[in-house]
């Protein structure tokens, strides 16, 4: 597992100013009233066994897997729609995490709001970039096959667990978003990148860089 660090680089001054945050599903470090509705579910159906305190953490996220297994769902650990139905919730969320591949309907606003938290201050092509990797993951044995849990991985990318891929994406992110689902790939299919100036992972610096854009090194 790569260190959270490693993938991403923001604007700390850009770090939820606005106050407007698209529809979030649940995730490792989600914290709140509906994570305890999906804890205290768990807990009564025998997949949990820790406090419902409503922070996702690692007890939570094992029995979620554990639910989505028994039930048929994608195993991704992420309560997404399809999870949160199973589970007999409501859900304002838009994408679906316990899909099979790559869903153009609902993938590109969760690839938005990827880029738009990890690479904001980069230039256009860095962003088209980004998402690249992102739908590179899919298709690759080493990572999950869906959008969602791509992004959602345990500690994969700091916009996920600083909370920033719930900010609303800017048009040139969902702009990105879209040209990368339409298969512009600036990486020509790299898995990784990182901001050489504050990867602190020394297990990246093994991975042979390919190209720069940006402040972004990408990587295979």
């Amino acid at each position: 597992m790569v260190l959270l660090s490693v993938f991403s680089f923001y604007e700390p001054h850009a770090s939820k100013q606005s106050g407007f945050y698209a529809p979030r599903i649940l995730y490792w470090g989600s914290q709140g009233q509906d994570v305890r509705t999906v804890q205290d579910k768990l807990l009564r159906w025998g997949y949990y066994d820790g406090k419902v305190d409503g922070v996702y953490g690692a007890r939570t996220y094992r029995a979620v897997r554990k639910f989505q297994a028994k039930n048929g769902l994608t195993v991704d650990g992420v309560v997404g729609t399809s999870t949160a139905k199973a589970l007999g919730m409501a859900t304002a969320a838009t994408t679906t995490a316990s899909t099979g591949g790559v869903d153009r309907k609902t993938d590109e606003y969760l690839l938005a709001r990827a880029i738009h938290g990890e690479a904001r201050g980069e230039p256009y092509v860095g962003k088209v970039a980004v998402a690249a990797v992102i739908l590179n993951r899919t298709r690759s044995s080493s990572f999950p096959n869906t959008v969602a849990s791509v992004i959602y991985q345990p500690l994969a990318f700091t916009a996920v667990a600083d909370g920033q891929i719930n900010l609303t994406p800017n048009k040139d992110s969902i702009n990105a978003a879209r040209d990368a689902l339409n298969g512009w790939d600036p990486t020509y299919g790299c898995l990784y990148y990182w901001n050489p100036v504050t990867a602190t992972s020394k297990w990246i610096w093994s991975r042979k860089v390919m190209l720069k854009i940006g402040k972004h090194w990408f990587g295979v």
